[in-house]
């Protein structure tokens, strides 16, 4: 069984994949996402944004969340960490050749693959508007490359289009989850934060017999310190998880 954590309703797409290829797999979302714009929020967000050189979004969830088809169009470059947020990105009406994203084939999709992308178009007086999302405690995520874009003479505004928060488990969930777990069940884990989510859910968790597929190196470094007993990377893509679990034994 691999459980894939992603938040919905994103998860859906890697589920049907995975059991395509013949492996069951259930959404258990460690992130559950609320937006933290109403229509008049939105569309003063819109306003703000308006003549500002790029748009960064941090995710496909930043992407759902502040764009809206009866919105003003959006004329700026439109940065997008990875693949899935360009996709995004393409869903809501923004033309390919406006999206700015790191080549398909970068070992990761993160800030800093973006960044080498996208550092020429700065100058000074460049203004970046960065929509984001927010944790229960109020945290933002990195700001790694909004940092570099100050570095190099850029303004950097930001929006806060969705919450996060950690999903609430009853006892039947809780229980069937450890019933997952004590039958072998694989994670596909994609951020830190929903990693802190599963420790706080599952304290008691059998961590050292269990498998955590992760995309990224700081993921990875989150599960090991949870205690995964199996961790393997991959990039944050559906053909590149499959191949991660083709060298997996057969479910």
């Amino acid at each position: 069984m691999l459980l894939v954590t992603r938040p919905a309703p994103e998860a859906t797409a890697w589920v049907q994949a995975v059991q395509a290829a013949g492996w069951p797999a259930e959404a258990l979302a460690l992130i559950e996402i609320s937006s933290a714009l109403d229509p008049q929020a939105r569309h003063q967000a819109h306003l703000q944004a308006a003549g500002c050189d790029a748009l960064m979004f941090v995710s496909t969830q930043a992407v759902r969340h502040f764009c809206s088809p009866d919105g003003p169009p959006i004329t700026a470059r439109c940065w997008a960490p990875g693949p899935g947020t360009a996709a995004a990105l393409q869903a809501a009406g923004i033309a390919p050749e406006q999206i700015d994203q790191p080549p398909a084939n970068s070992a990761q999709f993160d800030s800093e693959a973006l960044w080498a992308v996208v550092q020429p178009q700065l100058h000074p007086g460049h203004r970046l508007w960065v929509v984001r999302g927010q944790s229960a405690d109020g945290r933002l995520g990195r700001d790694w490359l909004e940092q570099q874009c100050r570095a190099h003479g850029g303004q950097v505004h930001s929006c806060v289009a969705y919450s996060r928060r950690a999903p609430q488990w009853d006892a039947g969930t809780a229980e069937r989850v450890r019933e997952w777990v004590r039958n072998g069940a694989v994670w596909l884990l994609s951020s830190s934060e929903a990693i802190q989510h599963l420790q706080q859910l599952l304290p008691d968790g059998p961590w050292a017999q269990s498998v955590a597929l992760v995309s990224h190196p700081r993921i990875a470094a989150s599960a090991k310190r949870l205690g995964f007993g199996e961790i393997m990377a991959h990039r944050p893509t559906i053909d590149d998880l499959l191949r991660a679990l083709s060298e997996l034994p057969a479910p």
